[in-house]
């Protein structure tokens, strides 16, 4: 009778034993999306404000924040599955990949791709916005595997495919992801910028030259720009800012920041930033420009303005 028990207990340890290597053991799809993902890029500036698993489990995928109608990107090349209005995800993009997996763009403003289209890596599909369930205006951002379902049973924490996420990081658009790598959070952001501005050309040529003359500001490249598009701009030219900013080859990057001479930028548009309880009407007697003008300079749709808002004037 005791061999009897002895040998149940030890089929019984053995069984357990097997049961948990199958467990803790990862499938071969697991374990390649790091590897099939590390090319992917961000979809979008700004600042993760919630990350996977958080709402008791519920939140899906990752969202990021910032003004309304930033740009959002595909991550990678493929065809757009759904484009299309619901309640819960408002304006939102449905991208089915080569490799298998689908991604979500949720809450947008604006859809610039309709189902069926063909995009490739960085193609801009909408505007970043407010609509659906959602209180503020963010990316919602999500990662399935083969495809998404209604029960989101394919879901995958986007951090496997982008890289470690935290609340607060600063990510930006079309810069390529880091899978594992470390995090930027917005206080690194913000050393970085005091480091650039401490090898700025004020601070590098100031002991050379006269104040006068090393009055710059600064023009952060946006998507589809180049070097001599820069330069048209700013009425300078591409060997000068190549120089000014020791760019070698024309290579820039999205999101980077070049020093221009104030003596090119002074043909450049003027702007005013909306401060709190300003109105078109107020704006237009402080700058001397018609309310008429000023909508039709920024395109807007309507005389709502917030706090902030960056508007052209004449």
């Amino acid at each position: 009778m005791r061999d009897y028990i002895r040998r149940l207990l030890i089929a019984g340890l053995i069984a357990l034993c097997i049961s948990l290597l199958f467990l803790g053991g990862k499938s071969p799809k697991a374990e390649g999306v790091t590897v099939q993902t590390e090319h992917w890029i961000w979809p979008a500036d700004g600042e993760i404000t919630d990350t996977f698993g958080t709402r008791n489990g519920m939140h899906m995928g990752i969202d990021i924040a910032a003004d309304l109608n930033t740009p959002i990107y595909a991550v990678d090349g493929g065809v757009v599955s759904k484009s299309y209005y619901s309640d819960t995800y408002g304006h939102v993009v449905f991208i089915k990949h080569q490799n298998d997996y689908e991604t979500v763009y949720a809450h947008l403003h604006k859809r610039n791709v309709e189902e069926g289209d063909s995009v490739r890596q960085g193609t801009q599909i909408g505007e970043m916005g407010n609509t659906g369930d959602s209180s503020g205006v963010h990316l919602h951002f999500e990662v399935h595997q083969d495809e998404w379902t209604y029960s989101k049973e394919n879901v995958i924490d986007p951090d496997r495919a982008l890289g470690l996420t935290e609340i607060g990081q600063a990510v930006v658009a079309q810069s390529r992801a880091n899978p594992g790598g470390s995090i930027e959070t917005s206080s690194q952001a913000q050393s970085e910028e005091n480091t650039q501005k401490l090898h700025s050309p004020q601070n590098i040529r100031g002991s050379q030259e006269g104040a006068d003359s090393l009055q710059f500001t600064t023009h952060q490249v946006q998507p589809r720009e180049t070097l001599w598009s820069i330069a048209q701009k700013y009425h300078s030219t591409v060997e000068t800012l190549a120089t000014l900013n020791k760019i070698e080859g024309n290579n820039i990057k999205v999101g980077q920041k070049l020093f221009i001479e104030k003596n090119y930028s002074k043909f450049e548009e003027k702007h005013y930033i909306v401060s709190k309880g300003d109105t078109l009407s107020s704006i237009s007697r402080k700058t001397g420009t018609s309310v008429k003008e000023i909508i039709k300079k920024n395109k807007l749709d309507s005389n709502v303005i917030k706090p902030k808002q960056v508007l052209v004037i004449d």
